[in-house]
């Protein structure tokens, strides 16, 4: 675990700030007010839909939070999956709290009786975001071809199995 701590908090009205443009340029470029509003709406209808969480970062000092993990209904060579994401602002970025805070998100999503295979797909060119996938004891599959924000981007996919035991 990081120095810091990280705990979650259930997202219901904090998630649509706009994140920062040099984090959108890993994930189809930087969005549009209407592009938040529209993310932060999907975002507050995962629970209720049983499609998913969404999940504030905080650490001792910031209840507000430092950062969003979640995790959402995907589809995955046509069959059933989840999709992970995780955003922390730069200032707590290095710290190991991604990595602390998807270790959380993936006790939640088992904890709420997902079973399914949480993938994640940072683009090859981000080297913080898949050690993120590494340090929270992801399995690398591959280079794929992935779709956000109506570009095709090059990741890597990574998955988490939720129905094999935790892991240590």
């Amino acid at each position: 675990m990081s120095s810091c701590s990280p705990g979650l908090k259930t997202t219901s009205t904090c998630c649509a700030a706009r994140t920062p443009p040099e984090l959108m340029d890993w994930v189809g470029g930087v969005e549009t007010d209407e592009r938040v509003r529209a993310r932060h709406e999907r975002y507050l209808a995962l629970v209720p839909d049983g499609t998913g969480a969404q999940f504030r970062i905080t650490i001792p000092g910031h209840p507000e939070g430092v950062g969003i993990v979640g995790y959402w209904r995907h589809e995955w060579r046509g069959e059933p999956a989840l999709e992970s994401g995780w955003s922390v602002e730069a200032e707590y970025r290095g710290q190991g709290i991604a990595p602390d805070a998807v270790h959380l998100m993936l006790e939640a999503a088992r904890a709420a009786g997902e079973t399914l295979s949480v993938h994640a797909y940072p683009s090859v060119d981000n080297p913080a975001s898949n050690a993120v996938c590494r340090k929270a004891g992801f399995t690398l599959l591959g280079e794929e071809d992935f779709e956000a924000a109506g570009r095709v981007l090059r990741t890597n996919d990574w998955v988490y199995e939720l129905a094999e035991p935790p892991r240590a």
